[in-house]
């Protein structure tokens, strides 16, 4: 999807490539919706939303059979670029759901992998209406309508811009795009937040090292506070990684995630956590999106190759396990 939340989220990940075989469907929640969208609906403003988990949880069991049997092939199937497949399936998922916005999202994306921009339009914007804070869906029709040279501007009357959680999640889509002018000026109209102090930090940080700083702009300080959080966070993250603690590291990661969701160490522990735990799928896609925060760290993103070489190579997808193994710089 992958791709939230972004930071990472309601954010930052695409999921592509979801084969699904031995799996009894009914155990699962489409793996919370590929972990949410790998982080989508649970991260986000304030970059911890509580965003009612429950109700924002896709629950396989609360489906029909034929839903279950039609969405998993359907993600197997536009796993393997089978899109007219996964299209249909999806269509036949959505008759029988038929206000479903996952299946509107799975749409979208099925419709924009396959070329069929208009109607991966026509799906995004149907999901988005339905969850206006959703990170993922809004990342999604971002990019249909970048490829269609289209305004999100054009769609003011559908989608409710006036929605601060809305208004944030696009100032880090842009951010995660590069595109720090209309970030910071999106950034500009919303409350102060920390949300808005660490993305407009890392804004900064960003120009700083393209040379692109616009003069008038100055970096705002961070929020006064008692203790330094993120220093715990590293150094509690630090303490099971050398304890081997994975499980206990996936949750930390994510909860730090939550909080830092621009800080790529936090990505990396949750995605070596994962490899882990033996799901390297999840690991690759939050390895992945924590590559657009790295900057200049070569050691740090040393490992994150590492990590991603390993996932792919458990993947058994050699070709990128090899490219991220030739990408690695330091030796170590």
């Amino acid at each position: 999807m992958a791709g939230s939340a972004v930071p990472g989220l309601n954010r930052p990940y695409q999921v592509q490539g979801e084969e699904i075989t031995g799996v009894k469907a009914k155990d699962m929640e489409i793996r919370r919706y590929m972990i949410l969208m790998l982080f989508g609906i649970q991260f986000l403003p304030s970059f911890a939303v509580a965003q009612e988990e429950e109700s924002a949880e896709f629950t396989l069991e609360e489906y029909t059979d034929e839903f279950q049997d039609n969405f998993f092939e359907a993600l197997k199937q536009k796993g393997i670029e089978n899109y007219d497949k996964a299209i249909n399936l999806l269509l036949e998922c959505k008759r029988l759901e038929a206000d479903n916005a996952v299946v509107d999202h799975e749409l979208a994306r099925a419709y924009f992998a396959d070329k069929q921009n208009i109607l991966a339009q026509e799906y995004a914007l149907e999901a988005l209406i339905s969850e206006p804070a959703n990170y993922w869906y809004l990342n999604t029709l971002v990019m249909v309508l970048e490829k269609q040279g289209i305004p999100l501007e054009a769609f003011n009357e559908k989608i409710p811009l006036a929605d601060e959680q809305l208004m944030e999640n696009l100032a880090l889509i842009y951010f995660k795009n590069k595109n720090y002018e209309l970030a910071l000026h999106i950034l500009k109209s919303l409350r102060k937040s920390d949300f808005s102090s660490q993305l407009t930090l890392k804004i900064q940080d960003s120009l700083n090292h393209s040379g692109g700083l616009p003069a008038e702009q100055e970096p705002e300080e961070p929020l006064a506070g008692t203790g330094d959080p993120l220093a715990t966070y590293r150094s509690q993250i630090s303490s099971l990684i050398e304890k081997e603690a994975y499980q206990e590291l996936i949750k930390l990661s994510m909860e730090a995630l939550e909080q830092y969701p621009t800080q790529p160490y936090f990505y990396y522990a949750n995605g070596l956590a994962l490899n882990k735990t033996s799901k390297p799928r999840e690991a690759a896609e939050v390895l992945e999106s924590g590559l657009d925060y790295l900057l200049d760290d070569l050691a740090m993103a040393d490992k994150f190759y590492k990590e991603l070489a390993a996932a792919y190579s458990a993947l058994g997808n050699t070709s990128k396990a090899n490219m991220y193994l030739s990408k690695i710089k330091s030796g170590s």
